[in-house]
């Protein structure tokens, strides 16, 4: 399977159906570091190489049948389709030398190779099952230490490039989209409750990116001291009590501001049915609002998990894989309402089928 196939399906973390409100997705991500090897911001291009050696044969004879792509053979803009798709981070999408990422075919596990870390297990799962992430992580974790001596401390536990992510290497991350609370301009307040009892609020792709479309990561920021059960279950109980915020901020939304909610979805319904132009903030919000019209009763002619994949789909680097060609910001714009426009006429014609 090629990048040109995979633009045109979505992974199984976004098409599974789940319905869970405001959740989109669970991610378990587990940093860990070779044995007598240097972390690799520090390491030689030699050691380098030695560990992406290691982890390439590795993965060769893995039953998954791991898809493999490495950063000095892949083009700009396929590192943009793996980041978009939450593959690799922004920081390998601009690596070249000895790394790369290997990936299922459902998409649900992806490990890079030679990031902030030698490895980078990444687990994908749909709607709040933190529990089944960390399952399969931990499984593929299992697997390649029967190859690989890990960098470990009695003491410590694993041993990673940065502090922060010393003892148990996990990082634990739940997706969701939270519009109610910023309507109600509460969004603040709870980010900042969040922030004093460990955890960290980030925007859709992760660390260094803002909430586009009301979407946000909420994930641990503690890993050492804490075994990786209590980490989820820490995580799990916040996120329950911020569904429970949303879903308290959209009730107030109906009574207080009911009109002006049906207002707001009902222009983001006509914008993307008919605009000409769009860029890939503006697809997002009104997205977003169509999302939460769908949440409320407002609208009905697709699913949530159509919408989810929406965000992705109209990112630059994918719009620009399905054209088949590169485009400028401008002609994205054209070809992303094109996209957006089709999806609202094959929803209501659906609709009217029905």
């Amino acid at each position: 399977m090629t990048l040109d196939d995979m633009v045109k399906r979505h992974g199984s973390w976004l098409e599974a159906g789940v319905d869970e409100g405001p959740v989109v997705s669970s991610r378990v991500r587990l940093a860990r570091n070779v044995e007598e090897y240097s972390f690799p911001g520090w390491a030689s291009d030699e050691e380098n190489l030695a560990i992406w050696n290691q982890t390439s044969e590795i993965f060769k004879n893995q039953q998954e049948n791991f898809m493999g792509w490495s950063m000095a053979e892949t083009s700009k803009l396929d590192k943009e389709v793996l980041f978009e798709r939450h593959l690799i981070s922004q920081e390998m999408a601009q690596q070249e030398d000895s790394c790369g990422v290997f990936v299922t075919p459902d998409e649900c596990l992806s490990i890079m190779v030679n990031e902030e870390d030698h490895i980078r297990i990444q687990s994908l799962q749909p709607g709040l099952n933190l529990s089944g992430a960390w399952q399969a992580a931990d499984k593929i974790d299992d697997r390649l230490e029967e190859h690989l001596t890990y960098a470990f401390s009695p003491k410590l536990g694993y041993l990673t490039s940065c502090p922060s992510n010393v003892g148990t290497g996990m990082r634990a991350s739940v997706m969701l989209h939270l519009p109610g609370l910023v309507l109600m301009e509460e969004m603040d307040p709870v980010i900042n409750g969040i922030s004093k009892i460990g955890l960290a609020v980030r925007g859709m792709w992760g660390e260094g990116t803002e909430a586009a479309g009301n979407m946000f990561q909420v994930s641990n920021q503690i890993t050492l001291g804490r075994r990786e059960d209590q980490i989820i279950a820490h995580l799990e109980q916040i996120v329950l009590e911020l569904i429970e915020h949303e879903n308290n901020a959209r009730s107030r939304l109906l009574e207080e501001r009911m009109l002006v909610v049906e207002d707001h979805v009902a222009r983001a319904f006509g914008i993307l049915s008919n605009a000409r132009l769009m860029s890939s903030g503006e697809a997002l919000n009104l997205l977003s609002t169509l999302r939460l019209g769908l949440d409320l009763g407002m609208v009905d002619q697709f699913s949530r998990r159509e919408l989810d994949m929406l965000f992705i789909s109209i990112q630059p680097a994918h719009l620009q894989k399905l054209e088949g060609k590169e485009l400028g910001p401008e002609e994205r714009d054209v070809v992303r309402a094109d996209l957006l426009r089709e999806f609202m006429e094959n929803a209501t014609e659906d609709e009217d089928l029905g």
